[in-house]
């Protein structure tokens, strides 16, 4: 397929009625790589855990979250532009804006990286977390790169292959840290384990990629502008957002006991990986959302209405899980040692239903462009992170930051709703108290039966899914997964 025939491809089914379904399926594939990409964590984090104890786990999972941050607030909705610029430009324009939008990622994350090499300096980490956080810094660049490359695989509807690149990454990276572990590697090679799993990602986009999207940057800066400014925002909401679920793990590291942090970092590592499958999921559907936005209003308003009845139910269907698994996660993770953290893990089990739905929102408010509600949302959550992490954590330690950084995302996923409900979009808010209430009781179910935390969680979704049906919320996308035939995903 040439460069300017996919593009042609992409808007045809964009604008076709299979695009839902694929789009359905799709975000279902990419969350269930996800979802594998977790399974195969599961072999190098226990390991990964017990080689560095709780307290240097902590420091190692600070690292990461502070790449994370950099690489939220470097993105500055450049993905977002990208993506909107691929599916509705064409020609020598797309090339430009793509080239441009691939000088400022690099320009940007680079800038970012250096900025991060200099806290961990200033904060006192000392010279092996200094030097760990700058190798980290160069996975973190060849990663920003193949993201921003994977935005062609994305508007065409590629998710198989937007899977495989990402699975390829957890793959590699799961492989280099037991390595690594088993011959009794420091704190600096595991934070370096992160280069040549983001090296093998960036590859596979490359080849993939290759005739559809330009691979020189380019920086000229007037080309992309008049897109920046509509977007900065947008963008600043998203720095936001990532930063502000991180931020406690940094007020930890600074403000609290080694081993204090080391709990939280155990919950938040939980918590990180399953917020991720929300956006995993639900991007699927913004390239419809882009489209049916300025063609056809009402199919825009009837998708965003599912997007968060179906997150809801997801996230819910999470929390279920991790309240009845705590202390089996915590127990395979790090042993019996590290039992205060599952109470710091239940605490924080609502906030992965509230990222479900406040990500479910967010791509609807980004799409008809109310960029400002968005990052007035998410600057309440990093004012109430930023004012209650300190009192909490010195009162209640790893329990307390767990309460900050859930007060948080609860009123995040109230206040984007709210916002999505007020930009006109018909929200089935009705939907809300049942969806609750059966996650409850069957969270309750979970809790009280005689069995293992595996067995009983199967047993709660089993119950949450018996109630959803009898309260008539089953979401029938969930049967469409189970019996439609889909076309090959990975063309």
């Amino acid at each position: 397929m040439t460069s300017a025939e996919s593009p042609a491809r992409a808007g045809d089914l964009l604008d076709s009625r299979r695009a839902g379904p694929v789009a359905l399926r799709g975000g279902a594939l990419r969350a269930a790589g996800y979802a594998l990409g977790i399974l195969l964590s599961l072999v190098a984090v226990p390991l990964l855990v017990r080689h560095l104890g709780t307290a240097g786990y902590g420091r190692y999972v600070t690292v990461v979250a502070l790449m994370m941050i950099v690489a939220g607030v470097t993105e500055g909705g450049l993905n977002a532009i990208a993506l909107r610029a691929y599916a509705s430009a064409g020609g020598g324009e797309r090339a430009r804006l793509m080239r441009d939008a691939l000088g400022a990622r690099l320009a940007l994350t680079t800038a970012g990286a250096v900025a991060a090499i200099g806290f961990a300096a200033v904060a006192g980490y000392g010279s092996k977390l200094v030097l760990g956080t700058a190798l980290a810094a160069v996975a973190l660049v060849l990663q920003a790169v193949s993201s921003l490359l994977g935005v062609s695989l994305q508007v065409e509807l590629r998710f198989g292959w937007v899977a495989a690149a990402e699975l390829l990454q957890q793959f590699v990276s799961v492989v280099a840290i037991v390595v690594l572990v088993l011959v009794g590697a420091g704190i600096v090679p595991l934070l370096a384990a992160a280069i040549p799993a983001s090296a093998a990602s960036l590859l596979l986009t490359l080849a993939l990629v290759r005739g559809r999207m330009p691979l020189r940057p380019a920086f000229e800066l007037g080309v992309l502008w008049p897109l920046l400014r509509e977007s900065v925002p947008w963008a600043a909401a998203v720095a936001l957002n990532v930063v502000y679920f991180r931020l406690a793990l940094v007020i930890m590291s600074v403000s609290a006991t080694a081993i204090e942090t080391g709990y939280f970092a155990l919950s938040y590592r939980i918590i990180e990986v399953l917020i991720g499958i929300p956006a995993v999921a639900v991007s699927a559907a913004y390239p419809i959302l882009l489209r049916s936005a300025r063609e056809d209003r009402e199919r825009f308003v009837r998708a965003a209405g599912r997007m968060f009845e179906l997150a809801l139910v997801g996230g819910v269907l999470m929390v279920i899980c991790i309240e009845v698994g705590a202390r089996f996660a915590v127990h395979v993770l790090a042993g019996h040692h590290a039992d205060p953290a599952v109470a710091v893990l239940r605490i924080q089990g609502p906030a992965v239903a509230a990222t479900f739905v406040s990500v479910a929102c967010a791509f609807p408010l980004l799409t008809i462009g109310h960029y400002r509600r968005v990052l007035l949302v998410n600057l309440v959550a990093i004012v109430i992170v930023a004012s209650a992490t300190v009192p909490l954590a010195d009162a209640l330690g790893a329990r307390g930051a767990a309460i900050s950084a859930l007060s948080a995302e609860l009123v995040l996923g109230a206040l984007s709703a709210a916002m999505l409900a007020r930009s006109g979009a018909r929200l089935p808010l009705g939907s809300v108290p049942l969806i609750v209430l059966a996650g409850a009781a069957a969270t309750a179910l979970g809790l009280v039966l005689p069995i293992g935390p595996i067995l009983g969680a199967l047993a709660a979704c089993g119950a949450y899914a018996v109630l959803l049906r009898l309260f008539g919320r089953f979401p029938p996308e969930a049967r469409e997964l189970l019996v439609a035939r889909a076309r090959p995903l990975m063309r």
